[in-house]
């Protein structure tokens, strides 16, 4: 039988191409996505503190369990008691718990000296450095010490002794430089009793490190995991993660990346591959035809075809799996390069995923070459050769299931895209995309039996005096409808794919844009990102200020809200602004009931979007996973623009910094105001005049998320061009027997290509035409829900784009493939076929 297969294979060398190409681009690209998914899991950051330390614990930073835990950014404290605790531990050598919060060094110009990674964490105990290196100097005694990391007391140009300027905790603070802590290290120490008082809290410590005995680690873990379960224990690598909270959301990223790209791409790869090696079976539909009237059965019969596919695919998958890595690591330094992934977050490495794409393509080429099989196996020996010369019928019990269930697709997918009228918010968004897509599917499933249809509608209003290559080319449409189809429906998908995608995103953009500039009343924000937070005292200064009329401090916090979906609990993490009654002076956030100035104590202020209502109580995590309820006092609109929840600065004191990001100024509008801003803030160290409403972070004011999307739009895209052209080229291929009976018949070789091209002029119309619709009406809702027009934002000009590059993918594939075929010399090609 493998001789059988190698024997059919040589012939069919253009449709196993194309089987081998899809299979090459479905493995990177799954690839790609699994390396990303397992690094959201595995890997870990390096250990840039606390060195020393052999085992470092913190308190647990998610919520949840499981792969759809929630990361909490926000540091969770941990009794000062468990130090001495775990210090009692037998195999334990000593037990040392650290602090951190804001805390930079001035230079001589009276600016912040640039050398730490974070400056809100740059402050610690003196304790800590016992496990930052060696120390050069006497420990801080007095409250008037401190200790500096080596290379920071070095860019600053100071040494042991020297006097040393500082803002601590949003204070100023001068001190006398007692030592010098580490060869690399960038923290800065104080006594513990001054440490514990800049920190706010001296009954916690934020993470505690151990050093245990030579051989007794596994013990000492085994022994803390048993008594405290509920704490955080890592050795060796995983010391990175406890180091920085903020890793768990950077992780979270690239699961949530890589999750919403593994549905959209299995679903084009198993597409593209299904395509490509129905093509190549349907090519040999008359050899497997004969080989059934020679006695082989119809288990042999797909078992010949799934193994002629799987070498095929063999083939491909080593390349693929290998440039799918290389796709893995160019994504993350995408990320890195738009801020959204640390630098030092590595991707973890090992054969799964490559193992995960393997068996997942395998598998579906097994699946999708048996089932192109399976028709022509089952079919009695003289039927099937036959048939052989012919379509499948689309008509019939089978073809009318798979119909109706295309039709209620579409259906489905359009009743999706109504979500946005009745829910302005970023998963109605969601929506819509999705919406065009699952149309898209049910076109694959009913494109036959319809395109039938229209296509017998077409031949019998052609007018009488119509060409022979155009009549020609429609009687084809019409009686391979199948084959047609196909090809139509991978050209809609790529049109739905692209104008869906990418105007959710822009619409989106838009939807955003609107909200804060509609709703930003202040004209400036005014940041300290180099001191860890605006100053104490900063905004009553700044309130003071010639032609100032309102300020309002600002901070950022991530809440988890927990709420009833169909009966069934449900939880969200979602970004939340914490401010107090004087936001209403700076920010409109088109409050629809309740009012802001409520907005002190336990309560919260919530989006339309979330569903609250003035005087419900809602149950949330605060940041650092502590549990709390919140009575909603006001309810506002620009959700899109603002977030869905703006928090008391009570309901979060004691969880989040202590320090604002940010003060937003409103002045009277006169360049008298912006000039005495500007003054004022150029007499206070380290801080940034800017826009209230600065342009959104990332590449040409473009925010990083629609970065990102548009990324994994373009390669998604890229692939199914080449799938798209792949297979049209192989379905033209395998018509050089047709083309030679033409020719024999008396067709010149120009009518021949005329006759193709228009074919390729009614698939290109059709699917376009078939594209736009299922494309249009998601879109018009979108932008009805968004914003209260019946189209979306963007570049309008991308839709004729889009169309204009599947026509001329189309005319190009089957021109060029028929060219090809027609090279051959008629009696050649009928020899080759048979």
């Amino acid at each position: 039988m493998f001789y059988v297969a190698r024997r059919m294979a040589r012939r069919r060398i253009a449709a196993l191409i194309a089987v081998v190409s899809a299979v090459l681009g479905g493995a990177a690209l799954i690839t790609t996505t699994g390396v990303l998914g397992e690094s959201g899991l595995r890997s870990h950051p390096p250990v840039t503190r606390l060195a020393g330390a052999d085992l470092l614990i913190g308190a647990d930073q998610t919520f949840g369990s499981g792969i759809e835990a929630l990361a909490l950014p926000e540091r969770a404290g941990l009794p000062d008691r468990l130090v001495g605790d775990l210090a009692a531990l037998p195999g334990v050598s000593a037990a040392v718990g650290d602090v951190s919060f804001p805390a930079a060094l001035l230079g001589s110009d009276g600016q912040p000296v640039a050398a730490g990674p974070d400056p809100a964490t740059a402050g610690h105990g003196w304790a800590s450095a016992s496990l930052a290196g060696p120390v050069t100097g006497e420990q801080p005694r007095q409250a008037s010490d401190v200790a500096l990391g080596e290379s920071l007391a070095r860019a600053a140009g100071l040494t042991v002794g020297e006097k040393a300027e500082l803002v601590v905790a949003g204070s100023s603070f001068s001190g006398t430089v007692s030592a010098l802590v580490g060869s690399g290290d960038t923290g800065i120490y104080f006594s513990e009793p001054a440490a514990a008082e800049f920190a706010g809290d001296t009954n916690q410590v934020d993470l505690i490190g151990l050093t245990v005995a030579p051989g007794q680690r596994e013990s000492v873990v085994s022994a803390i995991e048993a008594r405290w379960p509920e704490l955080t224990v890592e050795a060796d690598r995983g010391r990175g993660d406890v180091l920085d909270p903020q890793i768990g959301g950077a992780r979270a990223l690239l699961l949530a990346l890589a999750g919403s790209m593994a549905g959209i791409t299995l679903l084009l790869v198993g597409f593209i591959v299904t395509g490509a090696l129905g093509v190549s079976i349907d090519g040999q539909r008359r050899e497997l035809a004969l080989l059934r009237a020679v006695g082989a059965t119809p288990l042999q019969i797909r078992r010949l075809a799934a193994g002629q596919a799987t070498v095929a695919a063999a083939v491909a998958l080593v390349p693929g799996i290998a440039l799918g890595h290389l796709l893995a690591e160019q994504a993350r330094r995408f990320l890195v390069h738009l801020e959204m992934l640390p630098e030092g977050l590595p991707l973890s490495l090992s054969p799964v995923p490559s193992l995960a794409t393997a068996v997942l393509l395998l598998l579906t080429v097994q699946i999708a070459a048996r089932s192109a099989a399976w028709r022509v196996s089952r079919r009695p020996a003289t039927e099937a050769v036959a048939e052989s010369r012919t379509e499948a019928p689309t008509h019939g019990r089978a073809a009318g299931l798979r119909n109706g269930a295309g039709l209620l697709l579409i259906v489905a997918g359009l009743l999706l895209s109504v979500i946005p009228l009745v829910s302005r918010s970023v998963i109605a968004v969601s929506s819509s995309a999705l919406a065009g897509i699952i149309a898209a599917v049910g076109l694959a499933l009913a494109g036959p039996t319809q395109f039938q249809v229209l296509s017998g509608l077409l031949i019998r209003h052609l007018p009488g005096r119509i060409s022979p290559p155009a009549w020609l080319a429609v009687s084809n449409v019409h009686g391979y409808a199948r084959r047609f189809a196909g090809a139509v429906t991978t050209l809609a998908i790529a049109v739905v794919f692209v104008i869906t995608y990418t105007f959710t995103q822009t619409s989106l953009m838009r939807a955003q844009a609107v909200d804060t500039e509609s709703g930003s009343l202040a004209q400036y924000s005014v940041s300290a990102g180099a001191l860890g937070g605006v100053p104490r005292g900063t905004a009553q200064r700044l309130n003071n200020t010639q032609g100032v009329e309102a300020v309002a401090e600002v901070r950022n916090t991530t809440l988890v809200r927990e709420y009833d979906l169909l009966g069934e609990p449900e939880v969200e993490s979602t970004s939340a602004l914490v401010a107090g009654p004087e936001l209403a002076s700076v920010v409109d956030l088109d409050v629809t009931a309740g009012s802001l100035e409520a907005l002190r104590g336990q309560s919260v202020a919530a989006g339309s979007a979330t569903g609250l209502e003035v005087g419900d109580q809602t149950r949330l995590y605060l940041g650092d996973g502590t549990p709390t309820t919140a009575q909603v006092v006001a309810v506002y609109d620009r959700d899109l623009g603002f977030g869905t929840l703006v928090a008391a600065p009570e309901l979060v004191a004691g969880h989040v910094s202590a320090l604002p990001a940010s003060v937003l100024v409103r002045t009277d509008g006169s360049a008298g105001a912006g000039a005495a801003l500007t003054e004022k803030i150029s007499t206070e160290p380290g801080l940034v005049l800017g826009p209230a409403d600065p342009a959104p972070s990332g590449p040409s004011g473009i925010p990083a998320d629609v970065w990102i999307n548009l990324a994994a739009i373009g390669v998604l895209l890229g692939y199914l061009l080449l799938g798209i052209t792949n297979k049209l080229v192989a379905a033209t291929t395998a018509r050089r027997a047709e083309f030679a009976t033409l020719r024999l018949n008396g067709s010149t070789v120009a009518q021949i290509r005329s006759m193709a091209r228009r074919e390729a002029g009614l698939i290109t119309a059709t699917a376009a035409v078939t594209g736009l619709l299922l494309a249009a009406i998601p879109m018009l809702l979108l932008g009805l829900g968004l914003l209260g027009r019946p189209y979306p934002a963007g570049p309008l000009w991308l839709v004729p784009l889009t169309v204009a590059v599947v026509v001329a993918i189309g005319f190009a594939s089957i021109e060029l493939a028929t060219r090809q075929a027609l090279r051959l010399p008629p009696a050649e090609a009928l020899a080759q076929r048979e």
